[in-house]
């Protein structure tokens, strides 16, 4: 059930298929495998109501674009989290630069599929991203 650690206090071990394990970190580190690029990005507004069940792949998506890594690719492009207790669906609103926008709803997507989709959408707007693959 539970070990002692160094400093004699009790820890609760769980295993990776277990709630509260590291499914989520493993998740996260797949899909960051995938560079993100935000050269073609005016715009990524996220919006979710954290206490819903259906959000983890919005805040996943949220935390793969927010990241100092990829911010860096465009210090132009705005990244906003809009939390809600509304009960509302988890959005993700990408402006472009040339004005486009591409509108994910999260509660049927994994943060995967959602990457995915957002990766191919810039790379067909920067030829620069389009020539190195």
């Amino acid at each position: 059930m539970g070990r002692r650690g160094v400093n004699g206090s009790l820890r609760r071990h769980t295993s990776p298929s277990q709630p509260g394990g590291h499914n989520i970190r493993k998740n996260m580190a797949a899909s960051r495998k995938a560079t993100v690029v935000l050269k073609a990005v005016k715009r990524i507004a996220v919006q979710f109501c954290p206490f819903e069940s259906n959000v983890r792949s919005t805040r996943e998506f949220l935390a793969m674009v927010g990241s100092e890594k990829v911010r860096a690719t465009n210090m132009n492009c705005e990244v906003v989290a809009v939390v809600k207790h509304d009960k509302s669906e988890p959005v993700v609103d990408v402006t472009y630069l040339d004005g486009e926008k591409l509108v994910l709803k999260g509660a049927n997507l994994t943060s995967s599929e959602m990457l995915s989709t957002f990766q191919s959408r810039c790379t067909a707007k920067d030829p620069q991203a389009a020539a190195q693959k």
